[in-house]
C-alpha cells in the first residue's frame, strides 16, 4: 500500500473515529437515531443500532431488521446484538421477517448466526410464523444438505468451508425449532446429514436427536450416531 492510500485510509478511520465519538457524547431523540439507522453512514447506522432504547412501530422494525443482513458487518453486528433485547419486548413487530432471519443464522460472522437465533426463540409463541419459517428452514437444510454431500473435504475451498458452516447453523436453529417440523421431514434430512464427512454437521446431527424423539426412523438414525467414529458425536 504506498503512502497516498494510506493517507487515505486513516483519514477515513479519523473521520468514522470522529462521527462515533459525536454520536456516544451527544444525545439524540429516538426519531433521529431512526433516520440515522435508515439513511445513515456505517458508523452512524452502527452507533444508533447500539444506542436505540426501543422499537415503537412496524416501521421501526422494518428498518432496523433492514440492517440485519447486506450491509457492512459492523451494522449488521451491532443490529444482532440488539436484536434479542427488542423482539423479547415487542415479538408482534418481528413476525414478518423469516427470510431475513434464515439468511442472519447463516451470517459470515458467526456472532450474528449466534445473535439471531438467541432472538428468534421469543417468537416461538407465534404459531404461523413458526410454521413459515420451518417451512422454508427445512427445505433450505435439505438442498444445502445435497449440496454438501457432494463435496469432496480433502479440497479445503473456501466453498466447501462456506457451504458446511452454512449447513451447520441451520442444524442448530432445527435443534432449537425442532417441535415445530414434522419427523418425517426430520428424517429426510437428518438421514442425509448423519453420513456427511464432516463431524461437525454429524455432530449437530446427533444434537438434534437428544430431543424425545419416538419416531423409529430417527431413533435408529440416533443408534447409528452412538457408534460414530467421532467422540464429539458419540457424546450426544
Amino acid at each position: 500500500m504506498n503512502t497516498d492510500s494510506l493517507e487515505i485510509l486513516n483519514h477515513k478511520y479519523k473521520q468514522d473515529f470522529n462521527t462515533a465519538l459525536n454520536l456516544y457524547e451527544n444525545d439524540y431523540s429516538h426519531e433521529d437515531l431512526i433516520l440515522l439507522l435508515e439513511n445513515g453512514t456505517v458508523v452512524e447506522r452502527q452507533v444508533s443500532a447500539l444506542k436505540l432504547n426501543s422499537i415503537n412501530s412496524q416501521k421501526e422494525a422494518d428498518i432496523f431488521v433492514s440492517n440485519l443482513t447486506g450491509c457492512d458487518g459492523k451494522i449488521r453486528e451491532a443490529v444482532s446484538f440488539r436484536l434479542q433485547e427488542f423482539v423479547c419486548k415487542k415479538p408482534q413487530f418481528f413476525t414478518r421477517f423469516t427470510d431475513k432471519f434464515l439468511d442472519a443464522v447463516i451470517d459470515i460472522n458467526g456472532n450474528i448466526c449466534r445473535n439471531t437465533l438467541s432472538a428468534i426463540k421469543y417468537l416461538k409463541n407465534n404459531k404461523e410464523f413458526c410454521f413459515d419459517f420451518c417451512k422454508k428452514l427445512t427445505n433450505r437444510t435439505l438442498n444445502l444438505s445435497d449440496i454438501v454431500s457432494t463435496f469432496d473435504l480433502q479440497d479445503g475451498k473456501y466453498k466447501v468451508n462456506k457451504e458446511i458452516f452454512k449447513l451447520y447453523w441451520y442444524l442448530e436453529t432445527i435443534y432449537e425449532f425442532s417441535e415445530f417440523i414434522p419427523a418425517e421431514t426430520l428424517v429426510e434430512i437428518l438421514s442425509k446429514t448423519k453420513s456427511i464427512n464432516e463431524y461437525t454437521i454429524r455432530e449437530k446431527t446427533a444434537k438434534i436427536l437428544t430431543k424425545d424423539f419416538q419416531n423409529d426412523e430417527l431413533l435408529k438414525i440416533k443408534k447409528e450416531l452412538k457408534q460414530d467414529k467421532n467422540y464429539y458425536v458419540r457424546r450426544f
